[in-house]
């Protein structure tokens, strides 16, 4: 299951593997470098276990809700995070709400909740508002592990 990500100059969908997410690759089309993925991706369950599990670099996962409060106050730090770390490191964003498999699997009983994975396993989880600087530490901390 590939995500679609358009490409700036010519605004051609490409299709990009999971395990190529955190990769600098080429349009289809044009050519043109497409950078790694920059931003949160918002995922759905089948999207999640593909990207866990096929990802080469370390995994951000902010478990959220619309209605959160803090939620909200910690999404400009998830942006910053995914905008940081790209190349190096993928951010997911799962919605409880309509997710709520995901939050049950990763016993998620207050948001944010915040999960970090590598090499498919679960590697850090920590429910409450983070700076961005925080998060960034778990991935770097996390890319240094080996998963045996």
């Amino acid at each position: 299951m590939p995500v679609l990500r358009s490409c700036k100059t010519c605004g051609r969908q490409n299709r990009i593997p999971a395990q190529h997410l955190a990769d600098t690759g080429r349009c289809g089309a044009c050519k043109t470098s497409l950078s790694p993925v920059g931003e949160p991706l918002e995922v759905d369950s089948q999207l999640f276990d593909e990207v866990i599990q096929k990802s080469r670099v370390p995994v951000l996962v902010d478990f959220w809700a619309a209605w959160c409060g803090p939620c909200r106050m910690a999404a400009p730090e998830v942006l910053r995070t995914a905008a940081e770390m790209s190349g190096r490191a993928i951010v997911l964003k799962v919605d409880t709400e309509r997710y709520p498999d995901l939050a049950s699997r990763f016993n998620v009983r207050g948001i944010p909740n915040f999960a970090v994975f590598f090499g498919g396993h679960l590697v850090k989880q920590r429910a409450g508002l983070v700076d961005h600087e925080q998060m960034e530490n778990w991935l770097a901390s996390a890319a240094q592990t080996s998963v045996r």
